[in-house]
């Protein structure tokens, strides 16, 4: 692993209605992990990720990708927002949910051509979806919504994936298909990070893991951190971790 650093955040503080949501929070994340965010509801996971994205604008603290801010570093980043904040209603099909991942490369004046569609075909093949390429989302189950929206950023061709809890309210087989692509991403040199809430299975799917409650309580490699130790402290109840790390 190189000592590059993808994602870096120095003392960040978010706060709703004065209340502290992220509390001077420091993590370096070094480029090329599949890295799992845990911690209890409310911990501040997915204001993490909107911190990185620049969507929630901090009290105090900064973020840097790539060693300078998001703004300049947008088209390197793609994002996979929790299902549950998408407005499936919205006519559109697969297709199109899909071929709008290109348009940050493309710019807003520039239509998808040939060369986006056949993209967008390709990512939809990767995650098991071409034959629904036609379908309303609104149409689709869960999982396969879900399954577009991994198209949707894979089409991005981005160099780190932000995924809110990518695995909420699918099936097995889908999880099975998106953990796969997950690591495939990592194997080619991306940086993954994603809210995970499924503590069994982060040994099996992550080699690295942000333990967080409100505070960063612990980062590092899976084998080294993922213990009862940090998840007593992230959880505040006594936790035996029934799956140990391979």
């Amino acid at each position: 692993m190189g000592e590059k650093i993808a994602i870096q955040v120095d003392d960040l503080t978010v706060a709703y209605n004065y209340k502290p949501v992220l509390w001077d929070v420091d993590l370096k994340i070094p480029e090329g992990v599949l890295m799992a965010v845990v911690g209890p509801n409310g911990a501040g996971k997915s204001t993490l990720i909107k911190s990185v994205l620049g969507i929630i604008k901090p009290l105090a603290g900064s973020v840097k990708v790539f060693g300078k801010p998001y703004r300049k570093q947008r088209s390197k980043v793609a994002y996979v927002p929790q299902k549950g904040s998408v407005d499936w209603d919205f006519p559109t099909t697969a297709l199109d949910v899909v071929t709008m991942g290109t348009y940050g490369r493309l710019g807003w004046i520039k239509r998808p051509g040939i060369k986006e569609k056949k993209e967008a075909l390709e990512a939809l093949e990767k995650v098991g979806m071409l034959p629904f390429r036609d379908r309303q989302i609104s149409q689709l189950s869960g999982g396969q919504q879900q399954r577009i929206f991994l198209a949707r950023a894979l089409v991005q061709q981005a160099e780190i994936y932000l995924m809110d809890e990518p695995f909420q309210g699918v099936d097995a087989t889908t999880e099975k298909a998106i953990i796969n692509i997950l690591k495939d991403l990592r194997k080619a040199g991306k940086t993954v990070i994603v809210v995970h809430h499924d503590l069994q299975t982060v040994p099996e799917y992550f080699d690295w893991v942000t333990f967080l409650n409100v505070k960063k309580i612990a980062t590092g490699p899976v084998k080294d951190i993922f213990n009862d130790d940090h998840l007593t402290q992230t959880y505040g109840i006594n936790y035996k971790v029934s799956i140990q790390p391979s």
